[in-house]
């Protein structure tokens, strides 16, 4: 009788080694997205983020919201090396693929004084959508998004529309 008790205990304790070894790890990586600009020549260049996400691997149908700053940033408040944080948060770990910006409606750009809205086509439902490619380590990972507000910005008869041009750095 105690062979079969204690053949039962370990034929149960195999059992349950087995099933927690074939438990998936969900690994996470903490990451945060900075964010600077390069020279331009206008008084101001205002842009409303209000959201962003990540797309982790080669998974195009799940976008992660990643937590940000709902806020507006003066693009030329960031020239020669200032940085400003914008999101940081958790993601699961793999190959960062891209980041997407959501913008609000508050974009404006001020040239000689006087302040213009900023078209951004698509930008608020969308988003603006920016290429990374890189593996997430499981320690902070900084991503430094240099936005070109000088070759972001065209205009047309008085209308000023936002296409940016974002790089990671």
């Amino acid at each position: 009788m105690k062979t079969k008790i204690f053949l039962f205990a370990f034929a149960v304790m195999i059992a349950v080694i087995s099933l927690s070894s074939c438990k998936k790890e969900n690994h996470t990586a903490p990451v945060q997205f900075m964010l600077t600009d390069k020279p331009a020549l206008y008084d101001s260049v205002n842009v409303h983020i209000v959201g962003m996400s990540v797309q982790i691997n080669h998974d195009t149908a799940a976008w992660i919201p990643i937590n940000t700053k709902d806020s507006i940033y003066n693009l030329l408040d960031l020239q020669n090396g200032i940085t400003t944080l914008i999101a940081q948060d958790t993601v699961p770990t793999g190959v960062l693929q891209q980041v997407r910006f959501i913008l609000g409606s508050d974009n404006t750009i001020v040239v000689s004084g006087i302040s213009y809205p900023l078209e951004t086509p698509s930008a608020e439902s969308s988003g603006l959508k920016v290429k990374i490619g890189k593996v997430l380590a499981e320690t902070m990972n900084t991503f430094t998004l240099d936005f070109n507000a000088s070759a972001s910005i065209s205009e047309l008869n008085g209308v000023y529309k936002l296409s940016p041009v974002i790089q990671m750095r």
